[in-house]
């Protein structure tokens, strides 16, 4: 009898801690939180290809932290160029079993705004770019964006330097260059924070600017890059993604400078293509390997905040400039410490950078011809 009595005693103790289990896992997440019972499941679908040593390569990589660090099951879906496509896939993939699913830059808003409501127990997650909070209901949506004009501030800072540096740049020409995809808001937050920190530095530095007309053109960018080198540019920034790539291939020809976007260009190129690579002093890092790893961190912690927008800089580490080998040679010990002083006053907010999001398109062209070559 005492052992029927203690077979059942356990029995029930069993039963009690499996209730209690489900329970928990029934309750309603705030901020998502990963299901502990079962491997947490994340899509994340790039609107381009890899292989660009930027931005989708990046987002690429977070993926891969994603899972041999949190341990999820993961799997990154390249969509291609072609955006009568994009909306469909996203939709496949919201009717699969992913937790959350990751979609990146202002080309993917008005098509999440589209397909996120319709399934509301899904999480996403967009970077780089925002939805309209006010316009529908999002509570299932994180929007990431980043502060690239802090970044590209130290960068135009940098160029400017480098510009007025006789060794580096013997033509003696104080102008620099900037290659950017197309006309519009984040491109030019980019150029704005460039064009800011080049003047900062030296206020008779002279910028040029040139738009591409989308982001994949490599053999356009390559074009307008020479076009820049040829005025007198000692250096030209790339705001293109895979398209800039182009102008990696001008600055190695020209033998003049770059300057690398969304990730390290240099250290990216360094094994394919050295006689590029040698030629980017620096880039413009939106760290979005981190930023992605650290989100989906934050949804199994369950303090991730779905429903709003995080704009993350220099203070949250999610931007800044690419310091390597390259970097070490290139920039005197006098730019580095330089460089390195600017960051720490934009971090402190001492400095304050123009960015583009606070100024009309009018303001942006007044910018952009007060300092044209």
């Amino acid at each position: 009898m005492k052992k029927v009595l203690t077979i059942l005693l356990a029995s029930l103790l069993t039963l009690t801690l499996f209730a209690g289990c489900g329970k928990n896992n029934e309750n309603p997440d705030n901020g998502g939180g990963g299901n502990t019972e079962k491997k947490l499941k994340v899509a994340c679908l790039l609107n381009g290809n890899l292989g660009d040593k930027s931005f989708f390569d990046s987002a690429n990589n977070g993926m891969k932290l994603v899972k041999e660090q949190l341990g999820a099951d993961t799997k990154v879906i390249e969509m291609g160029f072609d955006n009568t496509k994009w909306e469909t896939v996203l939709l496949d993939t919201s009717e699969q079993d992913y937790d959350i699913i990751v979609v990146g830059t202002y080309q993917m808003q008005e098509i999440l705004e589209k397909v996120a409501p319709q399934y509301p127990e899904k999480k996403y997650i967009i970077f780089d770019s925002s939805v309209n909070y006010e316009k529908g209901k999002f509570e299932n949506v994180y929007a990431i964006t980043f502060k690239q004009n802090e970044a590209s501030f130290l960068a135009g800072a940098l160029a400017s330097m480098i510009a007025s540096d006789a060794t580096l740049n013997p033509s003696g020409k104080n102008i620099i260059g900037a290659v950017g995809a197309m006309e519009i808001p984040v491109i030019n937050d980019f150029i704005v924070g460039y064009i800011d920190g080049a003047v900062h530095n030296n206020k008779d530095t002279k910028v040029s600017v040139s738009y591409i007309g989308d982001f994949n053109d490599t053999a356009k960018a390559k074009e307008l890059a020479i076009a820049q080198y040829k005025l007198g540019a000692a250096i030209s920034m790339n705001v293109a993604a895979q398209a800039g790539l182009g102008l990696m291939e001008a600055a190695a020809l020209e033998n003049k400078y770059a300057i690398g976007v969304d990730a390290d260009q240099a250290l990216s190129l360094l094994g394919s293509k050295p006689e590029q690579a040698n030629k980017i002093v620096s880039s413009v890092m939106k760290n979005i390997d981190n930023v992605v790893l650290l989100s989906i961190k934050k949804h199994i912690e369950g303090t991730l905040p779905y429903g709003k927008t995080e704009s993350l800089g220099i203070q949250e580490g999610a931007v800044g400039l690419a310091d390597n080998e390259i970097y070490q040679k290139i920039a005197t010990e006098e730019m580095r410490t330089a460089i390195k002083a600017l960051e720490g006053q934009v971090k402190s907010g001492e400095i304050k950078v123009k960015s583009a999001f606070d100024m009309t398109a009018e303001d942006i062209k007044a910018l952009r011809d007060s300092v044209n070559p």
